[in-house]
């Protein structure tokens, strides 16, 4: 003889969240970060521009606001906007936290 009792309902849990997104730190992951924020963005003369990254794109052109130009160390114009061309970029660092 089998038993009529049912067995009570089990709990299902949900399922476990996804994993957090994690940067692999990867220059675009970096690119992406620092849009928006302070930068610095030396040439290949050697001129540092720093300013508020606007923009940029797949060429390495880029736009700032609120722009400073820095030779040897100097603050030698300020500009409102600057626009770089890609070709002249040896590196962008950031000036502010990520």
């Amino acid at each position: 003889m089998t038993d009529a009792r049912a067995e009570p309902p089990t709990e299902v849990s949900p399922p476990p969240p996804p994993p957090p997104v994690q940067l692999t730190g990867s220059p675009t992951d970096f690119l992406k970060g620092v849009v928006g924020k302070r930068v610095k963005v030396r040439l290949v003369s050697g001129v540092d521009y720093q300013g508020v990254l606007s923009c940029l794109d797949g060429f390495m052109n880029i736009a700032l606001e609120q722009t400073e130009e820095h030779v040897n160390g100097v603050v030698t114009n300020k500009y409102g906007d600057a626009f770089i061309r890609g070709n002249n970029v040896l590196y962008i660092s950031a000036l502010e936290a990520l």
